[in-house]
């Protein structure tokens, strides 16, 4: 144990959560709280969106997968690109045509309350379970740094985070993301120079030792019969499928998303902070990709064995090989991801169970006590993110389940949001009936079938939108919303 690596962790967590607390006097209504006042300028959104879409899950295991395979997942990253554009001409327009707080109000100005709510519990329930595996893998780093219990290192982690975020809401969110995601790409770049000088030879030498064994392969255009097909997860066509789906949906349909681009003063703003993250995110994933391919590099030199858990990789070689200072540093860097992802969840869970539930369904109160509220909402997810945190322990590798479970979960939703936006005749018993079909799919897909994840988004957003076409023939509601376009 570094008494100056821990000095400097400690000061962090000690500094950012004093930050975030400077933003509560800012807070005066549910408008300051959820959107930040709407005067969050594009680019602190674009690389808080980068935050959010990171997370810790991004820091510790996409290491992991290049040190295990190549840098096929960029292909995933080329989809994010696809769904901007989607995002952009599609679901920006109708977000800046009201006064919206939630994603989920989209769907009661088109469809109805019921389905209002019924998508919105399904982000709070997709939510809780992704964010729990993320509160998670914030335990493997703390573990390794202190050696303490991961019940200890999950509840230290999310009270921390709870404090900045209780007091600033979504202001507090968006800028502690700013400087977060400034540490941790800052402390990614020094672990490479470090990994660097570790490797007798330096670059030169990673190339000419994984270039051969196709450690630095992007693309994988090749086609097979469908049983093969759909079940390889890293190819050309799941990644661009896939990623344009999955992103689709995360950042057009959950509220963790849409609140930010909802910050934003202007549609036109919205958009340029959208395009500006994807910018930052290809950079950033070909960072910690390449990482991985020189820790490969860095153990095959020395006849090393990799840690059993392939997602300590990253975190060992930190507390292991950089000087002291520089590992605590890094080390922030790392928990600066996971605090920023988890601060975004907690505002973005408050927001969805207030606007969404309480508030439609209570009377009229001041904007005072529905701050009040708001902040006692925040308290109970963080409550409810540790007993996930801890029951995640046991569902495997955190990267896989993270984007799994999410997948299974956006197909329906997206599905049920493009029958919003893109017909007219569909009403809101065919849409409710369509997203439930679909989610009874893709659970047994997931349970059922060897089908990859990055195939799920796909599968569950076809079905739905056809379900409900179809339903839309049996049940021939009268159309009580307006169309969303």
């Amino acid at each position: 144990m570094r008494w100056a690596d821990l000095g400097v962790i400690v000061l962090y967590l000690a500094g950012i959560t004093w930050f975030g607390t400077r933003f509560r006097n800012s807070q005066k209504t549910l408008k300051d709280y959820f959107l930040g006042g709407r005067t969050v300028p594009w680019w602190a959104i674009a690389l808080s969106i980068v935050s959010a879409e990171t997370s810790i899950l991004t820091v510790i295991s996409t290491p992991a997968f290049s040190f295990q395979d190549n840098l096929g997942f960029l292909q995933v990253v080329f989809g994010y690109l696809l769904a901007r554009i989607v995002i952009s001409a599609l679901f920006l327009p109708a977000y800046f045509r009201g006064e919206m707080y939630t994603a989920y109000e989209l769907m009661r100005v088109r469809f109805g309350n019921r389905i209002r709510r019924l998508t919105a519990g399904t982000f709070l329930v997709l939510r809780a379970l992704a964010e729990g595996v993320r509160v998670f893998a914030i335990s493997i780093v703390i573990s390794i740094i202190l050696g303490t219990g991961e019940v200890t290192s999950i509840v230290v982690i999310v009270c921390l985070t709870l404090i900045y975020t209780y007091e600033g809401g979504l202001t507090a969110v968006i800028w502690t993301d700013v400087v977060q995601m400034i540490l941790y790409v800052i402390g990614a770049v020094l672990s490479f120079h470090v990994l660097l000088h570790e490797i007798p030879g330096g670059w030169a030498h990673v190339v000419d030792v994984a270039g051969p064994l196709g450690k630095f392969q992007v693309f994988d255009f090749r086609l097979a019969p469908p049983a093969i097909f759909f079940t390889r997860t890293y190819s050309f066509w799941a990644g661009l499928i896939g990623g344009c789906l999955l992103t689709t949906a995360s950042h057009g349909t959950e509220q963790l998303m849409v609140q930010r681009l909802l910050a934003a003063p202007t549609e036109g703003q919205s958009r340029a902070a959208l395009f500006a993250s994807w910018v930052v995110i290809v950079i950033q994933f070909t960072l910690f990709l390449v990482i991985g391919v020189c820790l490969f590099v860095l153990y095959s030199d020395n006849h090393a064995t990799p840690p059993a858990v392939k997602d300590q990789i990253y975190p060992l070689f930190i507390w292991q090989h950089l000087p002291t200072g520089v590992a605590g540093l890094v080390i922030a860097a790392i928990l600066a991801a996971a605090m920023s992802n988890l601060s975004a969840a907690l505002n973005s869970l408050a927001s969805t169970t207030v606007m969404d539930f309480l508030k439609p369904l209570s009377r009229p109160a001041s904007d005072a006590t529905w701050l009040g509220r708001a902040r006692y909402a925040t308290v109970l997810w963080g409550a409810i993110l540790v007993g996930v945190g801890l029951v995640a322990r046991h569902w495997g590798s955190v990267m896989q389940a993270g984007l799994s479970i999410a997948s299974i979960i956006y197909g329906s939703l997206l599905g049920v949001f493009l029958l919003g936006l893109l017909t007219k005749r569909v009403g809101e018993i065919a849409a409710m009936c369509a997203m439930a079909s679909g989610l009874a799919l893709m659970l047994y897909i997931r349970f059922f079938t060897p089908i990859a994840w990055t195939w799920y988004v796909l599968i569950g957003s076809s079905a739905t939108f056809a379900i409900g076409l179809a339903a839309s023939y049996v049940f021939r509601e009268k159309h009580s919303g307006t169309n969303a376009c």
